[in-house]
């Protein structure tokens, strides 16, 4: 038996025998107070990979969702073997540098951070925009609810909205654009500050200037006192085949802004900027820990492979399907697939990730010696894991290192160099 470890120290049941992985879960889920009444029962994936040799270490933070066990775990082999054959690896990876990683968070005591996400579709009749933010507004209070739930005391740090989730989705951009000023923004001022949490409202936003007024696709960003805190426009809207139209009319973003949040650093994309690179390399260059993926699109592949490559979480926010948080490995911490269903998840900024070492025995050298002080996501399939602590007093790097453990991109560099030098002594 083993034994996920939140923060603090909370434990939940985690069954690792082979027989027990190869048992399908089925849970219920509901629907929140205010939404379409669903209550159904479903299949979802095993809780570790199969096989008599198959161990998934997983010591993850407690969640709570509607329509997801604590943990759902996803094969995703072939995703981080998509991020290699497209040339997505992290920045350490590609040129490593010195043996101390640029983008090593293990000596930070330990920054945990509840996010909700949620999977809400644009089907149907837009019923108006007050009937739309209060459905928004019934959907982060239940959010806030499971994670005060979650993390009693403390609660929810930053809820994120699937992309346009306050505007029709029909027509041309100008028919659709609202302006932020009037009830849009004290309806999100007023819950940020009700729950004290972020929020990520996404709309089609109206804004006039010298030059006009101009319609984008956009991330509005509001801080815990319910200020707007900054706001991000979409850097690449969608042309659809047989179209030279940008999304009706949206004009494309310039600026990819790094928000600093009490809990950390904040980037936002959506949906089909994903497709391309310039900017999430900028995040990654500036420092982003979060990366809050509104999205129309239920797409697992490329968000791993970005998450990978910036060594930052990117947590999606979709339409349909699929919506998920993504290590810094690129492996799925937690991910919900039915309509109108929520995801609440504790994640923690300072981690290290390690690769395979024989000592580290897939994770349980740390959890024998440190217990319910050290929280892991290990999958022996990748040979690779995310490891944190829950003590406030001891760093995750210093558990590393008492045990004679290396992070990964540390690891990576170091073998670079000695492979370099290696290549200049003559034979």
């Amino acid at each position: 038996m083993g034994r996920r470890v939140g923060r603090g120290g909370a434990l939940s049941n985690l069954e690792t025998r082979p027989e027990a992985a190869r048992t399908m879960k089925r849970v219920r889920s509901e629907a929140p107070v205010g939404w379409p009444a669903k209550l159904q029962d479903r299949e979802l994936y095993p809780s570790a990979g199969g096989g008599s040799s198959a161990k998934l270490a997983v010591m993850t933070p407690p969640l709570d969702t509607f329509g997801a066990t604590a943990m759902q775990r996803l094969n995703v082999s072939w995703l981080i073997s998509f991020a290699i054959l497209i040339g997505f690896g992290p920045p350490s990876l590609v040129a490593g540098e010195d043996e101390k990683s640029p983008t090593s968070k293990a000596d930070r005591p330990p920054r945990k951070v509840v996010v909700g996400t949620a999977i809400l579709g644009s089907h149907g009749d837009y019923p108006g925009l007050a009937a739309r933010l209060d459905s928004l507004g019934v959907m982060i209070d239940e959010m806030a609810r499971r994670a005060s739930k979650l993390r009693p005391g403390r609660g929810l740090d930053l809820a994120i909205l699937p992309e346009t989730a306050v505007t029709a989705t029909g027509g041309l951009a100008r028919d659709r654009a609202v302006e932020l000023d009037g009830p849009i923004k004290k309806a999100f001022g007023d819950l940020a500050r009700k729950h004290g949490t972020y929020i990520i409202a996404t709309m089609d936003l109206a804004e006039t200037g010298p030059e006009g007024t101009t319609f984008s696709n956009a991330a509005v960003l509001f801080d815990r006192e319910g200020e707007v805190a900054g706001i991000y426009r979409k850097r690449h809207p969608v042309a659809y085949v047989g179209s030279d139209v940008l999304e009706g009319g949206i004009t494309p973003g310039r600026d990819c802004p790094v928000f600093d949040c009490d809990f950390g650093k904040l980037g936002i994309q959506i949906c089909w900027d994903v497709q391309y690179a310039d900017g999430w390399d900028l995040l990654a260059e500036g420092g982003a820990e979060i990366v809050a993926w509104p999205t129309a699109s239920p797409a697992t592949a490329t968000p791993a492979a970005r998450a990978a490559r910036g060594r930052f979480y990117v947590v999606s926010s979709t339409w349909r399907n699929n919506a998920a948080i993504y290590e810094p490995t690129g492996l799925v911490a937690a991910r919900i697939e039915q309509p109108e269903t929520i995801l609440v998840h504790e994640l923690d900024l300072s981690y290290a990730i390690l690769g395979w070492s024989g000592f580290l025995r897939d994770g349980e050298a740390l959890q024998e010696k440190y217990g319910e002080r050290v929280g892991f996501h290990y999958d022996p399939r990748e040979d690779l894991g995310l490891f944190w602590s829950n003590d406030p007093g001891t760093t995750i790097g210093g558990m590393v290192r008492s045990i004679g453990g290396e992070e990964l991109d540390v690891q990576v560099a170091r073998n670079r160099r000695l492979q370099d030098a290696s290549r200049n002594v003559s034979p």
